[in-house]
């Protein structure tokens, strides 16, 4: 009668803990209506007059409190919110409209704490832009918690709320066609980190454009979604090449799928959209074919193809008697006078042609000979016409995964 007894107590021990793990698998799911999940990236699937949610599989914890979504596209209104939810949050409506939860809306820039109207909280967002949410792990056993939003890796501002029974989990709302973004549930931020948040914004202030290129340092990383032509992802310095800076680099970091990676110049107010090279004011040399684009796209053959590891570099061989434009108007008392820096690429070089007969030209459509490096040597010139404004250093990239780390003063010092 024993081992009877025995017999039937293990047999529902195990059952019981078949349940309980049936349970937790439940427990443990992350759902998601009117979105479309493909790895890490969500994409609005619904017909822009109803909500699509998703909500991870599990809360924010001491141990990861902190994640982030990258804006991949902003489709119609660029709708998207993200935030902190209860687990069984109702997935047909935005994260902070109902209550018990909390959420950062990218369209507006507003909070939304449990209400469906939304107070002024931060800039807004658009493709390219990274949307941080985390908790202050500190206040977490108190019943309340610190909850803080962050744009681009700076915290824009931070709210306390109660903490639900079962927990904050990660969400994010959806609300009209073509919205996309890539999740990344660990994502990592804190003050610890404060040095190299100082060293990203510094960095970030050296570009005047910045289309689906994300900044890290003096890494840009291609976050466009490399389906077409049109989806070139675009960064271009904030000032053009001089006499006094006439050379800048680009290592290929990660050739991504297709390495569609072009280094060249351009004038300030490119089309976006456009890889350099391609459009008037503005020629490039190109990764992945070898070949340079001259206000054209079709391309000429022109040097090697490049790849991981190797190093891009472009700059202009200034006239002696070129000057300088000074760009909206800031004033330049405190640098150094354009005759008292030589162009040495230009004044060693073997091949100089002689622009003599140029020197009575307008400063303005000027022409200058752009160079191409590769790993430190020069491939080829094009002779080209500087356009109003100057030449800016611009980077394109075009394929998924594609990285680049920049110098654009690696000559100086």
């Amino acid at each position: 009668m024993d081992d009877i007894n025995l017999h039937y107590r293990f047999l529902n021990w195990r059952r019981r803990i078949r349940e309980i793990r049936e349970v937790r698998a439940v427990r443990y799911q992350e759902r998601y209506k009117r979105m479309l999940k493909d790895g890490d990236t969500l994409s609005y699937q619904g017909n822009s007059d109803e909500v699509g949610c998703y909500v991870a599989s599990r809360p924010l914890s001491k141990g990861n409190c902190y994640f982030e979504v990258t804006i991949m596209d902003t489709g119609v209104r660029g709708t998207i919110a993200v935030g902190l939810v209860p687990q069984y949050y109702k997935l047909d409506h935005q994260p902070g409209w109902l209550p018990h939860s909390i959420a950062y809306h990218a369209d507006d820039g507003k909070l939304y704490n449990g209400n469906p109207v939304g107070q002024q909280f931060g800039p807004k967002c658009n493709r390219g832009d990274r949307i941080g949410c985390g908790i202050y792990a500190d206040t977490f056993d108190a019943g309340l918690t610190t909850v803080f939003f962050t744009k681009n890796g700076k915290e824009v501002g931070s709210v306390v709320v109660p903490v639900a029974p079962d927990g904050l989990f990660p969400a994010i709302g959806m609300h009209s066609l073509g919205e996309e973004v890539r999740l990344d549930l660990q994502a990592e931020w804190g003050t610890e980190e404060e040095d190299s948040v100082m060293m990203v914004d510094s960095h970030e202030d050296e570009w005047g454009r910045l289309y689906d290129v994300q900044v890290s340092g003096t890494l840009l990383e291609y976050v466009g979604k490399g389906k077409s032509i049109m989806d070139v992802g675009l960064a271009q310095a904030r000032q053009p090449l001089c006499t006094r800076s006439h050379y800048f680099e680009v290592e290929i970091v990660d050739p991504g799928e297709k390495c569609y990676i072009a280094l060249g110049l351009a004038r300030r107010d490119y089309p976006k959209n456009r890889h350099p090279g391609w459009s008037r004011g503005s020629v490039a040399y190109h990764a992945d074919d070898g070949k340079i684009f001259h206000g054209s796209g079709v391309g000429d053959p022109f040097g090697p193809r490049c790849f991981e590891g190797d190093i891009m570099g472009c700059g202009i061989m200034f006239p002696r008697d070129y000057e300088d434009e000074v760009d909206d108007g800031e004033a330049t008392d405190d640098r150094p006078k354009p005759g008292r820096v030589q162009n040495f690429l230009y004044l060693y070089d073997e091949d100089e042609e002689e622009e003599g007969d140029e020197v009575d030209q307008e400063q303005e459509g000027r022409k200058v000979m752009v160079f191409f490096t590769r790993n430190g040597k020069i491939i080829g010139k094009r002779e080209v016409v500087v356009p109003a404004g100057g030449f800016y250093p611009t980077i394109g990239m075009l394929s998924s995964g594609e990285k680049v780390k920049v110098d654009l003063h690696p000559l100086s010092g």
